[in-house]
Parts: C-alpha cells; structure tokens; sequence
C-alpha cells in the first residue's frame, strides 16, 4: 500500500526503500457487480474518490473495506490523506483513493477486458 500524505500532514514520512524488486503486477478481478467492482471502475475512470462520492454511487458507507477487499485482491491502491479539521475535530483527516492509470492499462491489456472502461 502506498500512503502519500498531503504536505505538512501529520505523521507525514519518507517511502521505505527496499533492495527487493516489486511484486509483479498480477491482481484478481473483484466478482462482477459487487461494491468491489464498483469501486474499481470509479478508480479505472480515472476517478480520485472518498466517501461521499462511493456512498453517493452506490449507497454504501463501506469505501474502506472495499479498498480493503481490492488490495488483497492485488490492485495498488493509493491513499491520499487530506486533512479536514472541523470545529469538533480540529485532528480530522479525510482519505481520498485512487488508482494510477498505467495500472488500468496493463491490467486491461492482461485480461483482455478492454469494454470495462466506459
């Protein structure tokens, strides 16, 4: 999981370096038409999304188990931490996920399932 925090966030930290190489890229698909399934078409959109956006799509308040569910999966999920105090919170931080588009690309052209963009 790749975490990148929004400048000067708390607990901000550097990437761990490894001398190993990455795992290839090989994810499983999420069963057609689950929340799993939603939420990677919104990420293979293109789409940055948080909470209200999922809920708002598909009437589930369970985006983080789903993100959950998609990176055991094997799909590299990136968090955004944005902070988002409020006057009862001033510690709140909100979580945008996102899916870098070259991850969309090779897993189109290894599973030949190019018609799930749309």
């Amino acid at each position: 999981m790749k975490r990148i925090s929004a400048p000067g966030a708390a607990g901000e930290t550097g990437e761990q370096l490894s001398f190993l190489p990455p795992p290839p890229f090989n994810p499983a698909w999420p069963t057609r038409g689950s929340l799993a399934d939603r939420a990677l078409g919104m990420l293979m959109d293109g789409r940055m999304i948080d909470h209200p956006d999922f809920e708002n799509s598909t009437q589930s308040w369970r985006l983080g188990a789903v993100v959950f569910t998609l990176r055991t999966l094997g799909w590299p999920i990136e968090t955004i931490e944005i902070p988002s105090p409020t006057e009862h919170s001033p510690d709140r931080v909100i979580a945008l996920y996102r899916l870098d588009g070259k991850y969309t690309a090779q897993a189109l052209a290894m599973n030949g399932r190019a018609a799930r963009v749309s």
